[in-house]
């Protein structure tokens, strides 16, 4: 009798532990969709094997997660701003990317030193000159850069793409508990049903791919021109990681640029990519995709992340799965992107409002020169051809949000000296 009560005992226990490993698993499916057409995407215009940009993203996202001591809920992918050069230093090298692959783990290196810089310098010597005026249109430069994406995504079928942004958005404003924390996963697969009922979903993928297979794994080689062509990105990026990261912590309510620290987030962003780059992988970078998904569930809990990471290593070898996430519709993924990268741009407008910025002169010039810069330099190279930015190299220059940052971060700090001998 006391057997079975104490057996009854330890079943009720243990019930809630599997409740909880369950959703959590779930949870990280979730993050898993948002990254996954992003971080194959890149080696799939590049030349990289898909495999390995899963499987490196993976490692890179707990490498990342070690160095931040575990308390920054982001998941790292396949970083877009290394395309150019990785294509200008594979046709240099007649379609070799092992002499890319040297190139990138340079750039991870100059991010481990400039970590090592800042832990010397100090956090709160950057942190003031990255005020709310500054960082919040950041932010919303950052979504609103987007948000093109995904509507170009989306319009290859506007009615799968709505139904999946429509479910989303009902279950976001209508729903509640763990539903609510569903909601992507959920408008996924709806979307995903209709564009099968639709004939718009390729099931060769997934019939076709093996259920396990070994990545293409290759050595990296190092040339000066390759190092040259490659290591200036890392001006580029920058002030990408620095909004990346302090969106992030806008969303989960706390300061990553303080604790663990900016010079922790470039360190781990700097081994992951060095660890993928030695692996036969691109570039990897902190993902606003991930960070759309902890807006929307309210779910922030970085071992989730973790488990995505995991995940996302088991692809790297589990085809099959893979190709189940391949076969994803396009329409249904900027459905659903739409969503995510809008509360990025939300994200950005509610830094400036919580933080009671005023909007006075000198406030509202900063912030309407990020968002043109940011935003608008964007428009005007496409549709006049003409790039407004800083020239690092003949085929690096610093555009878009990079350079709106720099330029707001100097514009604020040179109008709040001015301000300030004007008053005394």
């Amino acid at each position: 009798m006391s057997e079975n009560v104490m057996s009854t005992k330890a079943e009720i226990k243990e019930t809630p532990s599997i409740i909880n490993s369950s959703k959590k698993a779930i949870l990280a499916l979730q993050h898993l969709i948002a990254m996954f057409g992003a971080t194959v995407l890149v080696p799939i215009l590049t030349g990289f094997d898909p495999s390995i940009a899963l499987l490196a993203a993976g490692l890179g996202t707990l490498i990342f997660h070690l160095t931040t001591k575990g308390k920054v809920p982001v998941f790292l992918g396949s970083s877009f701003a290394f395309i150019p050069v990785i294509l200008t230093v594979k046709n240099m090298y007649h379609g070799d990317l092992s002499y890319v692959q040297g190139g990138i783990i340079v750039a991870g290196l100059i991010y481990v030193i400039a970590s090592l810089l800042i832990k010397k310098i100090g956090v709160q010597r950057i942190e003031k000159y990255l005020p709310a005026q500054v960082v919040g249109p950041m932010i919303i430069v950052i979504g609103l850069n987007l948000i093109p994406t995904a509507y170009g995504m989306a319009s290859n079928n506007l009615l799968v793409a709505a139904i999946t942004l429509g479910v989303a958005l009902f279950i976001n404003f209508g729903c509640k508990g763990f539903i609510k924390q569903l909601g992507i996963l959920i408008a996924v697969t709806i979307g995903y049903v209709v564009a099968l009922s639709m004939g718009l979903v390729d099931t060769n993928i997934i019939m076709n791919a093996k259920i396990v297979s070994l990545p293409n794994f290759s050595l990296p080689k190092f040339s000066v021109p390759a190092v040259a062509t490659i290591a200036p990105v890392v001006l580029a990026v920058f002030m990408e990681h620095i909004g990346d990261i302090t969106t992030n912590g806008q969303v989960v309510g706390k300061n990553f640029i303080e604790d663990p620290g900016l010079n922790r987030t470039l360190l781990g962003d700097g081994l992951a990519t060095i660890c993928s780059a030695f692996i036969g992988g691109p570039a990897n970078t902190t993902y606003g995709e991930n960070t759309g998904v902890l807006a929307i569930t309210k779910n922030y809990d970085p071992a989730i992340l973790r488990l995505t990471a995991v995940f996302a290593i088991m692809l790297g070898f589990v085809s099959k799965i893979g190709a189940v996430l391949k076969s994803i519709p396009v329409p249904v993924m900027g459905g659903i992107s739409l969503m995510l990268f809008s509360m990025i741009a939300l994200i950005g407008v509610k830094t400036i409002k919580n933080n009671n910025v005023e909007f006075n002169v000198k406030n509202t010039i900063v912030m309407l020169t990020i968002l043109i810069l940011g935003f608008g330099s964007g428009l005007i190279e496409k549709h006049l051809g003409i790039t407004i930015g800083i020239p690092i190299t003949a085929t690096v220059k610093i555009t878009g949000l990079s350079f709106a940052a720099i330029v707001g971060v100097i514009l604020n700090a040179v109008l709040t000296l001015l301000d300030r001998n004007t008053v005394k």
